[in-house]
């Protein structure tokens, strides 16, 4: 097992990103050109068994046999590579079999307490409405926070009929059969048998089976209702009324859902899920677990159920134990502004947090041509013995709502402008003016598509505080993809900066200065035994040049890096 300093790069991609599976992915970093640059791997979660979100809704955490294999992890075990992998431990797939059980069985199900009934959740705290679910008091919502327009509910339908709201924080879908005229007579007479000889059930031929050529209609108009995306009760059902009762219930029996389902961390169930999750992840070589959404899970009637307090910290402390006993260091990750503190608060506790702001505040002061809000940050990490992960791009985009506290609101409104003008998508929270969350863009298009200002931009976070977290794309300086967000459709803006790569396109791609040159960078970051968690690194400034220097046990490594002219000048 080769030997690298603790806080190494981390190479970070989904499994099919290069070449198609993560085999491929392994073959490259076997390559000469990738020795010693890596020492860790952020495997996004479609490595496991998922349906949604690129990986984030997971069925289970067993590996997706189409993009990898155990012996895949073996493989990048004999580098020297540790894995960082994610437990999504506010969620679950739909399709989860604690869910298609809950399904199956109903209320009788074992994991009928596995999710959260939403109904028994808000019991005595509003009023039920006509669709089925309680519509909680304002006093209890006021100050709660939405992911999406509308209460976060799921209505699923029970084997007996019953309609229960469940919690859905994230995405949902609902699916409907497409009928045929064959099936609307069957539904019509099966509603006949159940239901007995109401009208709406009848046929207007003195009670025989519906007719084909009007069950054809029916189906027809059906068909064309679901895909104008209107749900079955917007239907206009026209002189063929009678028979719709007959039909929504048909649709509704034969629904399926897709969608990432609220846990309930109070059933024993869940708890037993964790350990079974963490004790897997551990399997897999796992050296570092990414909590996502982990701040959504703790939930109580009139708390904003969003990193409540202290429930949140109580929730996570019952993990740790967890991945304490299963060697997991784990990485509570969290949006939220500068202001806020959230992110000292996280390290306050005890964990490694994410450097969100750098991304932003590097590009801000290439702009500038200062590092002197770099220097302020990077004095604040060390100063606070704060342990990040940082990053210039990622999967998601760049966060710019973190940045809130640190640079005015108007210096963010000019930075979400810059990267907007080369190419950037804005991403708004419910369309509300102000709540940026984050700009789409890769951070090589970001900075103009200039090589120059890429190599800046990396030399730098090599010697900013933390673990370097690198995005496979901007590796490879690539592109916008814009192609991409159109073939997604609607709310597809993430997918500018997923390229899926060939092993041809990496190849050619290799050979660019630009990727020889962050490569270089890479390995000094990963041996150079000046760098290290508990290494010492001093700052000095000069004009527009920012000086780094990392020392440990007698070892010394220096950049100088001039943000006027974006040239860098390294000494060992």
């Amino acid at each position: 097992m080769k030997k690298f300093v603790d806080n190494g790069p981390m190479l970070n991609a989904y499994p099919d990103s290069c070449g198609g599976t993560l085999g491929d992915i392994v073959t490259m970093l076997e390559k000469d050109e990738f020795k010693d640059t890596f020492s860790s791997f952020y495997i996004l979660p479609s490595i496991y068994n998922t349906d949604l979100d690129r990986g984030f809704s997971v069925i289970d955490y067993g590996i997706n046999k189409e993009l990898g294999s155990k012996e895949d992890l073996d493989r990048l075990r004999a580098l020297g590579i540790d894995l960082k992998l994610d437990f999504i431990l506010n969620h679950a797939s739909v399709l989860s079999p604690q869910f298609q059980d809950l399904l199956k069985n109903g209320e009788k199900s074992k994991y009928a307490d596995f999710f959260i009934n939403w109904n028994k959740f808000w019991e005595g705290c509003g009023e039920m409405t006509e669709e089925g679910y309680i519509q909680p008091d304002q006093k209890y919502i006021k100050d709660m926070f939405f992911r999406k327009p509308g209460l976060p509910i799921l209505m699923v339908r029970m084997p007996d009929g019953k309609e229960i709201p469940y919690w859905n924080t994230f995405y949902q879908e609902v699916q409907y059969r497409r009928p045929d005229a064959q099936d609307i007579i069957a539904a019509v007479e099966d509603y006949k048998e159940k239901h007995g000889t109401a009208k709406a059930a009848e046929d207007v031929q003195g009670g025989g089976r519906l007719q084909y050529m009007t069950a054809e209609r029916i189906a027809k108009s059906v068909c064309d209702g679901l895909d104008e995306g209107k749900t079955p009760e917007e239907i206009e059902f026209g002189k063929y009324e009678e028979y719709k009762e007959a039909v929504l219930e048909f649709l509704a029996n034969g629904r399926k859902y897709l969608g990432q389902m609220d846990l309930n961390i109070k059933s024993d169930l869940v708890w037993e899920h964790y350990e079974n999750t963490l004790k897997t992840l551990s399997g897999y070589g796992a050296a570092i677990v990414r909590l996502d959404a982990f701040a959504y899970a703790p939930k109580e009637p009139g708390k904003k159920n969003f990193l409540n307090e202290p429930d949140t910290w109580d929730v996570l402390e019952k993990v740790k134990k967890i991945a304490d006993k299963n060697n997991l260091r784990l990485l509570p990750e969290i949006h939220d502004s500068y202001g806020a503190g959230i992110y000292e608060k996280v390290a306050d506790k005890g964990y490694m947090t994410y450097d969100f702001f750098l991304p932003g505040l590097l590009i801000y002061a290439m702009e500038k041509k200062s590092g002197d809000v770099l220097a302020r940050w990077a004095k604040e990490i060390v100063d606070k013995n704060i342990r990040v992960v940082n990053m210039l791009g990622c999967h998601d985009g760049i966060p710019v709502l973190d940045l809130k506290g640190f640079i005015s609101d108007e210096e963010i409104e000019k930075l979400i402008e810059v990267i907007v003008g080369r190419g950037g998508l804005v991403k708004n929270l419910h369309g509300q003016k102000n709540m940026y969350y984050q700009v789409n863009s890769t951070y090589y298009s970001a900075l103009g598509a200039d090589d120059k200002k890429m190599l800046f931009a990396r030399a730098v976070q090599m010697f900013m505080p933390g673990k370097p977290q690198v995005w496979y794309l901007d590796l490879f300086a690539g592109k916008n993809d814009y192609e991409a967000v159109e073939r997604a459709g609607a709310g597809g803006h993430k997918e500018i900066n997923r390229t899926n790569l060939s092993n041809e396109d990496v190849a050619n791609m290799m050979k660019q200065p630009v990727v020889e040159k962050q490569l270089e960078l890479l390995r000094l970051r990963n041996t150079n035994p000046a760098f290290g968690f508990d290494s010492k690194l001093t700052m000095e400034q000069d004009g527009s040049v920012l000086k780094f220097i990392w020392e440990k046990d007698g070892n010394r490594v220096a950049l100088k890096a001039d943000f006027a002219t974006y040239d860098y000048e390294i000494e060992q």
